[in-house]
């Protein structure tokens, strides 16, 4: 005899996790201002950081 087959009355649909969070939020066109401006300020930190900032100490 074959076994029953079993149905679903409740289907739930699974919540996006954690990283989907956040990469959709990250991706979101209303926060491309943020995000732009927060990367040019990692970029400038990253460059005063950096060996290559001492071109612009005046000698």
């Amino acid at each position: 005899m074959p076994p029953k087959q079993v149905r679903g009355g409740n289907v739930q649909v699974a919540q996006p996790n954690y990283a989907q969070s956040i990469y959709r939020t990250v991706t979101s066109s209303e926060n491309r201002g943020v995000i732009t401006a927060a990367g040019l300020f990692v970029a400038g930190v990253a460059f005063l950081h950096s060996s290559l900032s001492e071109f612009i100490v005046p000698a």
